[in-house]
């Protein structure tokens, strides 16, 4: 599981005291460990998806993170911040294009708004820009 990978992923960092890495891991671990307890309690399983949600949240914190301290000119947080954002972008998965949007989204058969949003995000959460799919569906 994608999870185990990034707990294996941490412990290397922790032994080759990549400082940046570590604290990206630490991130990432928690804001995934806080999502299994919420599911736990609901009596669902964490999966893959949960996982890449996660990861694009905690990129997405660290990219405000690290704006922030551009505009204050404090380029030793920001040199840091990117090792983070570049250790968590490894374990994202890659996005769709827009033309295997457009395919998918022509081969189903409702192709009503919320029945293809629902089935994007049902199957491929993570993966699309869920943003790009509505532009997408618009234009057809």
């Amino acid at each position: 599981m994608l999870f185990d990978d990034i707990k294996r992923a941490k412990i290397d960092a922790m032994k080759q005291k990549d400082k940046d890495a570590v604290s990206a891991f630490n991130t990432l671990i928690n804001r995934v460990m806080l999502l299994s307890i919420e599911k736990k309690a609901k009596g669902e399983e964490l999966t893959d998806a949960d996982v890449y949600s996660a990861i694009g949240k905690v990129e997405k914190e660290l990219i405000e993170e690290r704006d922030a301290f551009a505009r204050a000119g404090r380029e030793d947080s920001v040199a840091s911040l990117n090792r983070q954002i570049e250790v968590i972008s490894i374990y994202k998965p890659k996005m769709m294009s827009d033309d295997e949007i457009k395919t998918i989204i022509l081969s189903l058969e409702d192709k009503s708004v919320p029945s293809v949003m629902k089935y994007f995000k049902e199957n491929y959460a993570g993966k699309v820009d869920m943003k790009s799919v509505n532009t997408i569906l618009r234009s057809i």
